[in-house]
C-alpha cells in the first residue's frame, strides 16, 4: 500500500502478552517490516505481569525507536481480558488492532486490513494458520491441532472466499464497534473473545473473512503444554456458560458430548453388562481418526509421515482433555454465575478520544 501517511487512519495495534519473551523479538521485527505508514500507527504493548524479560523486550523496543508511538502498559489483572481493556483506555486510533503475541504477520497485515475497514467494513481479519514449530513432535502436534477433527475446525482456521463467518481471530476493528458494545467481561479468564463478539453481533455488526487477510500462530511444542490449554480452553466454555450461554456454537460442546456419551456406554456396560454403544461409539470414533490422521499425512513432511501413527492417541487426549474441562465447568457454572452476579461491564474506550 502506497500513499502518503495523511491519507490514512490511525491503527492502535495492540499486543497483551505474558511470559512471552521468546515470541516478541520475531513479532515486532514482523510490525517493524510492516507496508503501513509508520505514522500512522499507535503500538500499545501490554506487560500481563510476566515472570521473565517480556516486558523488558518491550521497554527496550519503545527505547530503540523513538520515532515511533510505542507505549508500554501494566495489566495488573494478568488476564487476557483485563489486558485489552488496558489497551482500549489508551487507543487513539480510529482502528483497532489486536494479535496475540505467538503470532507472525505478513508485511502487508495491517494495509490489507485497513484497506477492507475504509471499504465499509467495521470488523474484518482473515485466515489464522498454525505455523508448524521446529522438530519432530512440535510437527505432530500441529498436524493435529490444523486438523478439522482436532481444532481447526472454525471458518477462521481455514481458507474460502470472502465472505462473512460467525467468528474472527486477531482481527481489526472499528473504534465504533467497541464504543457500542464496551470493552471485555473481565470475569473471563478465557472465553473473552466469544463473548464480546456475541455482543457485537448482538449490536448489528458483521465479522468479514478476507482470504488475503493471513496471519500465523505458533502452537504449543509440548503435549502437556497443549493437553492443559485444551482442558483450560473447556473448562472456560463450561463457566462462561453461566454468564452468557447464546455466545457459542454446537462445535465447542462437541468433545463435552463425546466425552459424556462415553461415561453413559461405559455406565451400561459396567453395570448391566451392555456393551454396544461403547463398541459401536469407540468404532466410531477410531473410524474417524483414522481417516483424519490419513488426510493429516498427506500434509505432513516426509520425515513426520512414519510417525503420524501417534496421531489418532493425540487426537483422543486433546478431546478427552476439552471434554471434561467442559463438563467440570458446566457443573460448576451456577455457583460461577451466582458468584459474579453483581458485575458491571467496563467501558474503557471513549468516542472522540
Amino acid at each position: 500500500m502506497v500513499n502518503t501517511s495523511s491519507s490514512f487512519p490511525i491503527v492502535s495495534f495492540i499486543v497483551v502478552a505474558r511470559n512471552a519473551d521468546k515470541y516478541l523479538p520475531d513479532l515486532f521485527s514482523d510490525i517493524l517490516a510492516q507496508d503501513y505508514p509508520k505514522d500512522n500507527l499507535e503500538l500499545l504493548l501490554v506487560d500481563s505481569c510476566s515472570q521473565d524479560k517480556s516486558k523488558e523486550i518491550m521497554e527496550e523496543f519503545a527505547a530503540d525507536h523513538p520515532n515511533l508511538m510505542v507505549k508500554v502498559l501494566n495489566n495488573q489483572g494478568k488476564i487476557l481480558a483485563s489486558g485489552w481493556n488496558v489497551a482500549l483506555a489508551e487507543a487513539r486510533g480510529d482502528i483497532i488492532l489486536r494479535v496475540d503475541a505467538h503470532s507472525r504477520i505478513p508485511d502487508d497485515f495491517l494495509s490489507s486490513n485497513v484497506r477492507r475497514i475504509l471499504a465499509g467494513e467495521q470488523i474484518v481479519g482473515g485466515p489464522v494458520i498454525s505455523k508448524s514449530p521446529r522438530g519432530l513432535w512440535g510437527n505432530l502436534l500441529s498436524l493435529a491441532e490444523k486438523s478439522k477433527f482436532g481444532g481447526g475446525v472454525a471458518a477462521f482456521r481455514n481458507l474460502g472466499p470472502s465472505r462473512y463467518i460467525d467468528t474472527l481471530a486477531y482481527a481489526a476493528y472499528h473504534r465504533k464497534v467497541f464504543e457500542a458494545v464496551g470493552g471485555y467481561d473481565e470475569r473471563l479468564v478465557r472465553s473473552e473473545d466469544n463473548e464480546i463478539h456475541y455482543r457485537m453481533k448482538q449490536a448489528g455488526f458483521k465479522f468479514f473473512f478476507d482470504p488475503a487477510i493471513r496471519s500465523f500462530h505458533i502452537p504449543r511444542s509440548s503435549l502437556g503444554g497443549l493437553l492443559k490449554q485444551k482442558y483450560g480452553n473447556g473448562l472456560w466454555i463450561g463457566l462462561t456458560m453461566g454468564i452468557q450461554p447464546r455466545c457459542f456454537v454446537m462445535r465447542h460442546f462437541t468433545p463435552a458430548i463425546f466425552v459424556g456419551a462415553a461415561i453413559l456406554a461405559f455406565i451400561l456396560g459396567v453395570g448391566w453388562s451392555f456393551w454396544p454403544p461403547l463398541v459401536l461409539l469407540g468404532t466410531l470414533y477410531g473410524l474417524a481418526a483414522f481417516v483424519f490422521t490419513v488426510v493429516a499425512m498427506t500434509q505432513a513432511p516426509s520425515k513426520v509421515k512414519p510417525f503420524c501413527i501417534f496421531l489418532p492417541a493425540i487426537f483422543l487426549l486433546m478431546h478427552l482433555t476439552y471434554g471434561v474441562g467442559t463438563l467440570i465447568g458446566l457443573m460448576r457454572a451456577p455457583y460461577f454465575r451466582w458468584r459474579n452476579r453483581v458485575y458491571k461491564l467496563p467501558w474503557p474506550i471513549k468516542s472522540g478520544k
